[in-house]
């Protein structure tokens, strides 16, 4: 890296271009765009949750089966990967509000048919996957805009906040699901989540510009989606330096999930009831909600990108703890220590954001994004096949030394691609 390239890492990462302070939370809040996406993933993240419960509620209730209904929770899930393998190229190649706001209406109009009086449950488990095949689409092309309302170090702040608020929406959704259900039949509770899309996608339509597609309109026509989607694929796995930094993005959720995955199993070892489950459910997501505010608002940017394995590494150490089975709560102390950890994700969002070529900016989140929530599916599947041979607390533990190990080699990787420790290198480059 040249001393120039040097310098304007450090620069981009840690004030805007004309000199002025950092970015905080409250600054970005004031940007009237960023706004709209902000309230945009508040609404659509409860009509999702809203959705899931009653459709849970609803399938559970025409059939009695547990794994069916279990199963919409896991199909939201499954196509993924299926999104972001053959229509990512779409992020790219349209213009990134379009593709926002036709996610969201999809979506809308998807919940709104799931509400349909007599639906059959297949077909809700279908239309689950159409829901689920559109949500990498959309995240993506999120991710891939944000650095354009938000450019600079104002980036991974926004994407920081975006992360906290969907978290604990959340929690609020299943909450609001359940007091509609009370209120309203199955059919009403769906069109009212249909209306949390509806309204998100004209705040996105009506609350953001219109800027013109990353990649050029007559290259594109001469391919197909799914070609271009598959190429870029291997595009983004091909850009130096992208793979041990998309492994940082997958790995370490996909590996942290062990401890929530196995709650209930660890508490019945412990002897604890519905209690201790609780705890060491909430444990982890109040670590992670409280070291994101940290990150974002004590540690400088060029700080956040250049202890991003450092962090990392936090997520696991105290899980190597968990082979003296601790009790309930010491083990809850330990996993909010780890979910202080999830906050390398906000210097990892900057690394990504200048390892990507700006053509490949929306499969690259798109893939990664998609990545992130199919591994922490094959986590907790994972998590549950090992406990089946092995006490919970030792499942958890070497979740922790596997994690470690990630760690590592990821550190390796990057260090052989810089000439020297990734870690000490602000620009990622």
């Amino acid at each position: 890296m040249s001393q120039e390239d040097t310098a304007h890492g450090r620069q981009h990462a840690d004030a805007a271009p004309d000199g002025s302070p950092p970015p905080t939370y409250l600054g970005i809040l004031a940007v009237a765009e960023f706004r709209a996406v902000f309230v945009a993933q508040v609404i659509a993240t409860l009509g999702n949750v809203v959705a899931q419960v009653t459709l849970s509620v609803l399938v559970y209730e025409r059939t009695r089966s547990p794994l069916l209904a279990s199963l919409t929770f896991a199909l939201g899930f499954v196509p993924h990967l299926f999104g972001a393998t053959l229509l990512s190229a779409v992020a790219d190649r349209r213009p990134a509000r379009d593709v926002l706001v036709a996610c969201q209406a999809v979506s809308f109009l998807v919940v709104a048919v799931m509400a349909v009086p007599g639906m059959p449950v297949w077909a809700l488990l279908g239309l689950l996957l159409v829901l689920g095949t559109v949500a990498p689409l959309f995240q993506g092309a999120r991710a891939a805009s944000l650095p354009d309302v938000l450019p600079g170090a104002a980036y991974p702040l926004g994407r920081s906040l975006l992360r906290l608020v969907s978290q604990s929406t959340q929690i609020v959704g299943f909450a609001a699901g359940g007091v509609l259900l009370l209120a309203l039949t199955p059919g009403r509770s769906l069109l009212a989540a249909a209306g949390g899309f509806g309204a998100a996608a004209l705040l996105l339509r009506f609350g953001t510009r219109r800027r013109p597609a990353r990649w050029d309109a007559a290259e594109g026509a001469r391919t197909s989606v799914a070609r271009a989607s598959l190429a870029g694929v291997r595009e983004v796995f091909a850009v130096r330096g992208m793979r041990p930094l998309l492994a940082l993005t997958w790995l370490p959720p996909a590996l942290a999930v062990a401890p929530e995955a196995l709650a209930v199993p660890y508490a019945d070892e412990l002897g604890g009831g519905p209690t201790a489950v609780g705890l060491l459910l909430c444990a982890a997501p109040a670590g992670s909600v409280a070291g994101e505010l940290l990150a974002g608002t004590v540690l400088r940017p060029r700080t956040r990108v250049r202890i991003v394995l450092p962090t990392a590494a936090v997520l696991f150490v105290p899980l190597l703890v968990f082979v003296l089975r601790p009790g309930v709560l010491l083990a809850t102390a330990l996993l909010a220590v780890c979910g202080l950890g999830f906050s390398y994700a906000m210097g990892l969002d900057q690394r990504v954001l200048e390892a990507t070529p700006e053509a490949l900016r929306g499969r690259a989140f798109t893939l990664a994004t998609a990545g992130l929530m199919v591994g922490q599916g094959f986590g907790f599947a994972g998590a549950g096949a090992a406990a089946e041979f092995l006490p919970p607390h030792h499942v958890v533990a070497g979740a922790g030394v596997l994690g470690l190990l990630t760690v590592v080699l990821c550190r390796r990787s990057l260090a052989g691609r810089d000439g020297g420790p990734a870690d000490d290198r602000p620009g990622g480059r």
